[in-house]
């Protein structure tokens, strides 16, 4: 083969050999380091690779926290990303917290990106405490009138109760609840509205903020309406429901007399029918107590005898009590 050829070939290989090494080594990256003051060996990043660590992750963050200050190493921060931590946010967070003289562990700040919270937006609220607004809370005082309120809550976060602690959520559910328990001791809405700041002072003597992640600095009554007179409407439809009451009441003792008068009346007319019956039973004994001698014809006539002078007797008393000066219509 002739030299000149082979030694293309040797110099083609040693530049490809090398072009391999310099995309799986990041010398770049480890000048940038060693110029930034960051001992980071060329052995570490070739063990990242290896590790399927990005090094740019973890030597960018390092660099910077160098230049802040800060004492993390490089086996906390690929340790935090191996875990699904932000490092980078991780890195910004402790810085921000290092200018606001905010104390703040690495360890503590790797938990708390890792419990799914924003670490460098909880250093920021503790040094710029943030305003919630609570959606409009209904109370009704003790004379029957609602009042519909808007607060302000000024919250900051409180770093040592990140992990485990309630969020906004808790918080603005506490203050509604403290708002209704104010509102509803209020003897009357006047008071209320005179004194708002008799709403923020009860509420912050209850200690809402205890298990939360936040600490209440403030509750401000942004807003105060009057709303409907539950009381004159819960007696309203008391009152309508005691008036369907009673009408049930009234309809079901009308069914039962109704039924009671039926009754009777089929009693009366089963009685009617039995008298009816008894009397066709006379003529029928009589008929039989002249057939077998038990009653003579003469007998027979002297009851008719009787039985008309009776009936004569009755005419003639009825007719005196016509003829009387008291009756109204006397016959002529």
């Amino acid at each position: 083969m002739n030299p000149l050829v082979f030694t293309v070939i040797l110099f083609a290989l040693a530049l490809v050999v090398l072009a391999m090494l310099l995309t799986f080594i990041p010398v770049g990256l480890w000048i940038s380091a060693m110029a930034a003051g960051v001992n980071v060996g060329i052995f570490t990043l070739v063990g990242m690779r290896l590790r399927r660590v990005p090094p740019q992750k973890i030597v960018n963050p390092l660099i910077k926290a160098h230049k802040a200050g800060l004492n993390v190493t490089t086996a906390q921060l690929e340790a935090h990303y191996l875990a699904g931590g932000n490092v980078d946010r991780v890195v910004n967070a402790l810085i921000a917290a290092e200018r606001a003289a905010i104390p703040l562990p690495f360890e503590r700040a790797a938990a708390i990106d890792l419990a799914g919270r924003d670490v460098l937006q909880a250093v920021q609220m503790s040094v710029n405490p943030k305003v919630i607004e609570t959606p409009i809370v209904s109370a009704v005082a003790k004379n029957g009138i609602e009042l519909r309120v808007k607060a302000r809550v000024t919250v900051r976060a409180n770093i040592d109760r990140l992990v485990g602690g309630a969020g906004e959520e808790t918080v603005i559910a506490r203050v509604g609840e403290g708002i209704v328990t104010a509102i509803g001791s209020s003897i009357d809405h006047k008071a209320v509205l005179e004194n708002p700041d008799f709403i923020s002072r009860t509420v912050l003597t209850k200690g809402l903020d205890a298990g939360t992640a936040f600490e209440i600095l403030s509750i401000d009554i942004a807003d105060v309406d009057v709303g409907k007179n539950i009381g004159a409407q819960l007696q309203t439809d008391q009152a309508e429901a005691d008036k369907r009451i009673a009408q049930a009441k009234a309809e079901e003792r009308r069914a039962m007399a109704v039924a009671k008068e039926q009754e009777m009346k089929a009693s009366v007319q089963e009685m009617r029918a039995k008298v009816v019956e008894a009397e066709a039973e006379v003529p029928r004994a009589m008929a039989s107590a002249l057939r077998e001698g038990k009653l003579g014809v003469m007998d027979y006539y002297n009851m008719q005898n009787i039985m008309a002078d009776t009936q004569m007797r009755d005419n003639i008393a009825r007719s005196g009590r016509s003829d009387s000066p008291t009756d109204p219509n006397p016959k002529k």
